[in-house]
């Protein structure tokens, strides 16, 4: 019935500060954006996934997240950390390994390499 994940909606607060982490630092790419009654930005993030920034308010944490899918965790998590992102792990879990971090409004983000 479901074929993929097509994309993801996170509140943000700052929409240039956002554009500057998720593509600036993630390296996610600006899509075009229809016209909404909201401000915001559409962002590619890989074949056919999408992470929609929304000006909103941000709710508070409570184990909501998304993650990205890595081929190489202790690359991506020395990269964070280079842009001065504070890194929970990489630790495994599973069958694979995990890292998290948070994104400048906070909204947790998770890194994940399958084994």
């Amino acid at each position: 019935m479901l074929a993929d994940i097509h994309h993801v909606s996170i509140n943000i607060t700052d929409l240039h500060r956002s554009l500057a982490f998720y593509v600036g630092v993630l390296g996610l790419e600006v899509l075009p954006r229809p016209d909404l009654s909201v401000d915001g930005a559409w962002l590619a993030a890989g074949a056919q996934r999408q992470v929609h920034l929304i000006v909103a308010e941000v709710p508070p944490n409570r184990g909501q997240h998304f993650a990205f899918l890595v081929s190489d965790i202790d690359a991506v998590c020395r990269t964070l950390e280079a842009s001065g992102i504070t890194i929970d792990g990489p630790r495994s879990v599973g069958n694979g390994r995990q890292a998290f971090f948070a994104d400048p409004d906070g909204n947790r983000i998770e890194v994940n390499q399958p084994a």
